[in-house]
């Protein structure tokens, strides 16, 4: 309780400096020394390094809650504004796609968009990443397939491997801007249930191993229904087929989408309480109020929102990574 200035928390009694190297995340770990005169007196080369009670793991210590900031203090409170960030835009994802109205028609054509080669187009960059697996249907038949309505993908991660003549196709946009994903994000997109692990691995160390398990467990079936559902034969790793291009196929995608998404949602609740926990414990309330869409503050003692800048960068297809586009422009 001394080591944590009496905030508590979890103690990994015995942990050693070697535990942090091997099995326990460093993110988020205070080793805890013994305090021994004796040994501390003791100038013997036999033995320098200063045993440990363990490895203590408690946000708010990590992220120094317990230290006062002076009001006029405006640069470390930026600091902590530019830590909190992160993990307010991921909350604010996963807000927002529980609150949204499922798409349930999209039928994963992202996959097919990012083959789409009509006659005269550049060919698709992203084929380059699809050297290693076949393609199970022709090059007419995907697209016919993109083309038959178009494209209704809300994943904005998903726009920049579109094949560029794939873009205008996409009821979306051809175009969009990071901050766009708080807009379009919804509960029925496969890509948003396996963005589950990315957002849970941003709260490690400070989140349940056993929802971590789940996390993993349902991004691994979207990805599984990603894949039997693009224009690509995975049969030989054990992956199935999703006609997509069918009536049939259509149907079956929807029934899986349906049952994907009633699977990811109690999981994406207990993410979201994992987050409100975390930031509640490991930051003062008066930044947590602070809306991430608001750039405005009324005076210079009040704490102003801080803005990742690759949340202002643009994707379009073919396009380079958020943050690479944002330093070319």
């Amino acid at each position: 309780m001394k080591a944590s200035h009496n905030l508590g928390g979890i103690l990994l009694e015995n942990a050693s400096l070697d535990d942090l190297g091997g099995t326990l995340h460093m993110r988020g770990a205070i080793p805890i020394q013994i305090e021994d005169r004796q040994s501390s007196n003791n100038n013997s080369d036999e033995d320098t390094e200063q045993p440990l009670h363990g490895i203590l793991y408690n946000p708010a210590i990590f992220y120094n809650r317990h230290l006062s900031i002076r009001p006029d203090d405006i640069e470390r409170r930026q600091q902590i504004l530019k830590t909190l960030a992160p993990f307010q835009w991921y909350s604010s994802i996963l807000q927002t796609t529980l609150n949204s109205e499922p798409i349930l028609h999209c039928y994963g054509l992202h996959e097919w968009a990012m083959q789409y080669h009509p006659q005269g187009a550049d060919p698709p960059p992203s084929a380059k990443y699809q050297n290693s697996l076949k393609l199970r249907v022709s090059r007419e038949i995907i697209n016919e397939t993109v083309e038959r309505k178009g494209i209704r993908c809300t994943h904005v991660d998903a726009l920049r491997f579109f094949a560029p003549a794939a873009g205008p196709l996409n009821h979306h946009g051809a175009s969009l801007e990071r901050m766009d994903q708080l807009r379009l994000e919804q509960k029925g997109c496969v890509h948003a249930h396996m963005d589950l692990l990315k957002i849970g691995l941003k709260l490690n160390s400070f989140i349940d191993s056993q929802l971590m398990v789940d996390i993993l467990e349902v991004a691994l079936a979207a990805r599984k229904l990603d894949v039997e559902a693009s224009p690509y034969d995975a049969t030989k790793y054990g992956a199935g087929i999703v006609p997509i291009e069918t009536n049939e196929g259509r149907k079956l995608y929807r029934e899986q989408q349906i049952i994907l998404m009633q699977k990811a949602e109690p999981i994406r609740i207990r993410l979201l309480e994992a987050y409100n926990t975390f930031m509640q414990l490991a930051f003062d309330e008066e930044y947590l109020d602070i809306d991430i869409d608001d750039t405005k503050h009324k005076t210079k003692e009040e704490p102003q929102v801080y803005i990742a800048p690759e949340r202002l960068s643009t994707a379009q297809p073919g396009g380079k990574p958020w943050r690479r586009s944002l330093l070319e422009k």
